[in-house]
C-alpha cells in the first residue's frame, strides 16, 4: 500500500445505506473505495481531499445510482494496485454481472487453476474497490456467504440488493 500512497492523487468521503467510505484516486483511475471499519483499510491517506474530483463524481454518481436499485454497469476508469495474480482475480471479478454470484473455486478456474481457490481467496479479500469490483458476489462452494473484508452484513445487503438474496 506504500507505493499506492505515493500515487494517489485526490480522496473524498461518501456516505452510503451501508456506512461511511473513503475513496481514492490516482491520475489514471479509481484506485480505492473503502468502507469504514473494512478490513484491509489503508488507514489515513496522504492526498489531498477533492470532492469536485470529476472521476469521483462519476464514481460517486453510478454508486448513488447502485444504491438506488437501478441497473448499473460501472463505467469510472480503475487503476488497481495490487501483484498480477491479484489484478487477474480482480478483472475476472469484474466479468460477474449484476445478479449474479459464482464462487471462489469458479474464479479459479476462470484463471486456469482450479488448485488456486485459497490464492483466490486472499485476492478476492484484498479487493481495494468495495462495490464497483464486486467482490460480495462470491459465495462459498456451498453457496453460504463467507468471508466479505467490509462483513457479512455489508455482503448480504449488497447481495439483497441486487435480487441474489430474499429479504
Amino acid at each position: 500500500m506504500k507505493n499506492l500512497h505515493t500515487r494517489l492523487s485526490a480522496q473524498c468521503r461518501l456516505s452510503s445505506p451501508l456506512g461511511g467510505l473513503v475513496m481514492a484516486r490516482t491520475p489514471a483511475g479509481l484506485a480505492g473505495l473503502w468502507f469504514d471499519g473494512q478490513k484491509h483499510h489503508p488507514g489515513e491517506l496522504h492526498a489531498p481531499i477533492d470532492e469536485q474530483d470529476s472521476l469521483m463524481r462519476q464514481a460517486a454518481e453510478e454508486l448513488a445510482a447502485f444504491w438506488r436499485g437501478e441497473p448499473v454497469a460501472f463505467g469510472v476508469p480503475l487503476d488497481l494496485q495490487g501483484t498480477p495474480f491479484q489484478r487477474a482475480v480482480w478483472q475476472a471479478l469484474l466479468e460477474v454481472p449484476l445478479g449474479k454470484t459464482c464462487s471462489y473455486r469458479d474464479l479459479a478456474a476462470r484463471l486456469g487453476s482450479t488448485s488456486a481457490t485459497r490464492a483466490v481467496g486472499a485476492a478476492v479479500g484484498r479487493n481495494p474497490v468495495s462495490v464497483i469490483v464486486p467482490c460480495h458476489r462470491v459465495l462459498g462452494s456451498n453457496g453460504g456467504l463467507t468471508g466479505y473484508a467490509g462483513g457479512l452484513e455489508r455482503k448480504a445487503a449488497l447481495l439483497q440488493l441486487e435480487g441474489v438474496l430474499a429479504l
